[in-house]
């Protein structure tokens, strides 16, 4: 397998972190976005959106970060991290719909701000970050986990923007279940780091 990536992307280290926890060797392959690699058109022939992370599985093209988690654990038969049964498969998919919305737009937002230079308005972005992660918190104060008592492919499309949200100056303090559930994660063998970025509450 090989994997388009970006190292500051979140999006892209899910993908990354599960290829790691499944043990599965990959070749990486980092664009490089600042010179604009990802509008380069042999990239828009993967990946029409020109974003990364895109896996290549010997000629089959997954992109788009949670995709390539719901590709890879069905592959790969890992029901362990996607079970088939209806209540979890749509669980799941909600937080994965979370990841891609409220996470996107809060944790993450503020996080480009100040990695990227991005024009949100800060106090707007931080107020979502807080909102959701009550209420991830509030969830992982019934479980270890965002679905259960062991991780699953919502976990890992969660992990990324929620570590990197003091980067984003959005403070994890209130929210101590999620610092416990990050440090679970951090615990699971095959973990890699979201790289950090001496920014924001991270300096």
């Amino acid at each position: 397998m090989k994997l388009y990536n970006f190292p500051l992307s979140g999006h892209a280290h899910r993908a990354l972190l599960f290829l790691s926890l499944l043990g599965v060797k990959t070749d990486i392959v980092d664009v490089d976005l600042a010179n604009g690699a990802h509008k380069a058109p042999d990239f828009l022939k993967l990946n029409p959106f020109g974003q990364v992370p895109v896996l290549d599985d010997d000629g089959v093209i997954v992109a788009d970060s949670n995709a390539i988690l719901v590709y890879l654990a069905t592959k790969l038969g890992r029901k362990d991290w996607l079970p088939d049964d209806l209540q979890s498969v749509a669980t799941i998919q909600k937080w994965l719909s979370v990841a891609a919305g409220e996470i996107a737009y809060g944790p993450a937002a503020a996080r480009l701000i100040t990695v990227f230079k991005a024009d949100f308005r800060a106090d707007e972005v931080i107020a979502r970050a807080h909102h959701i992660l009550g209420l991830v918190n509030a969830e992982l104060g019934r479980h270890r986990f965002i679905v259960g008592d062991r991780p699953t492919i919502a976990d890992v499309a969660l992990y990324s923007y929620i570590v990197g949200a003091p980067e984003g100056n959005v403070d994890l303090t209130p929210h101590p279940e999620v610092r416990h559930w990050l440090a679970r994660i951090e615990a699971l063998p095959g973990f890699v780091p979201f790289p950090k970025t001496a920014i924001g509450l991270a300096a």
